[in-house]
């Protein structure tokens, strides 16, 4: 039901909402599927090792840059590390030293120092003529921070949403920390929506090779697999704030926007504060009735969801057999 909603109030409003994708090794993410058809979607990333093709129309309007981003004027080139696992690849030295603490630091190991074409995100909008960023994606690899505030600040206080993936460790020299992005963001408008923790083995890897030599059982793969990794970095989201919104006078349209991706992120009790704030500034009208019947009708399915998750985990595992649900 969900997409049917987006998809008729992005039509009846005319948003075409403006993603920004620093880092866009892979695909795109997965919660902007729903989406997609009305959206103008601005990938970039240096390293395209990984990058894969979109389907044609796909998008609304996509645009892909082989170029790095950076948050200062002036710079035409950049120098880039390419790295042995491409998603490392940063315009930032990899912190050796910090990172030798951790079983993945070869993932870091420079194969290439190169010249990249760089560019602010400001010259792109004014190169491909975008007055605004809606959602605002980075993995840039340490400097995500940065490189939000070097925004136009007109542009960067519209901005609905933000997703970035700062280290919890020094992964490389000078890099933006969750900490520093935290702090900036909530006193800016933001609250953390949503936070995913990855992490790696603390291990030194000579440590390693020495241990393996006395014992042929001990591997690196078994390491990996079962000893419990230590937080290394975090990918978080974080959607503006009700009084925000209400303090910077955004329209209806962006009250809309915010609603849609606030349900993307599985949030409808957010979802459903926005609506009732649509109705108090706007009125009542079919599009704030839409959003609280939607807000309410998402919670239910979240409950059904959780309530059917629980039932079956607590099935035998003869009727999961049965059901054909058991996995090994």
């Amino acid at each position: 039901m969900g997409r049917k909603v987006y998809d008729h109030l992005l039509s009846i409003l005319e948003i075409n909402p403006v993603l920004f994708d620093i880092g866009a090794s892979g695909a795109p993410p997965k919660i902007w599927d729903p989406i997609a058809r009305h959206s103008i979607y601005v990938g970039f990333d240096p390293d395209l090792r990984e990058m894969q093709r979109l389907p044609e129309k796909y998008f609304y309007r996509s645009i892909i840059l082989n170029e790095a981003i950076t948050p200062r004027e002036g710079s035409d080139d950049v120098v880039f590390y390419l790295t042995k696992y491409p998603q490392c690849s940063s315009t930032l030295r990899p912190d050796i030293t910090s990172l030798s603490n951790y079983l993945f630091s070869d993932l870091f190991v420079v194969e290439q120092e190169t010249l990249v074409r760089a560019s602010t995100v400001e010259s792109i909008m004014d190169r491909f003529a975008l007055s605004h960023i809606h959602w605002f994606k980075t993995d840039s690899q340490g400097t995500d921070l940065r490189i939000f505030n070097s925004l136009n600040e007109k542009v960067r206080r519209r901005v609905l949403a933000v997703d970035m993936e700062p280290g919890l460790i020094s992964a490389y020299v000078e890099e933006d920390l969750f900490v520093d992005v935290h702090r900036d963001l909530m006193l800016n408008g933001f609250w953390l929506s949503n936070m995913k923790i990855g992490g790696a083995v603390r291990l030194r890897r000579s440590s390693l090779s020495s241990a393996t030599r006395q014992n042929e059982r001990l591997s690196e793969t078994l390491i990996d697999r079962g000893v419990r990794k230590s937080p290394a970095w975090c990918e978080t989201r974080y959607l503006r704030t009700i009084e925000s919104l209400t303090q910077d006078n955004f329209t209806k349209q962006d009250y809309v926007l915010l609603w849609i991706f606030a349900l993307l992120d599985d949030q409808p009790g957010f979802a459903l504060d926005l609506a009732t704030e649509y109705e108090y500034v706007f009125g009542r009208n079919d599009v704030s009735e839409l959003m609280k019947n939607e807000s309410i009708s998402h919670m239910r399915r979240s409950w059904h969801r959780r309530l059917f998750s629980v039932a079956k985990a607590l099935l035998p595992v003869q009727v999961k057999r049965r059901l054909g649900t058991f996995i090994p």
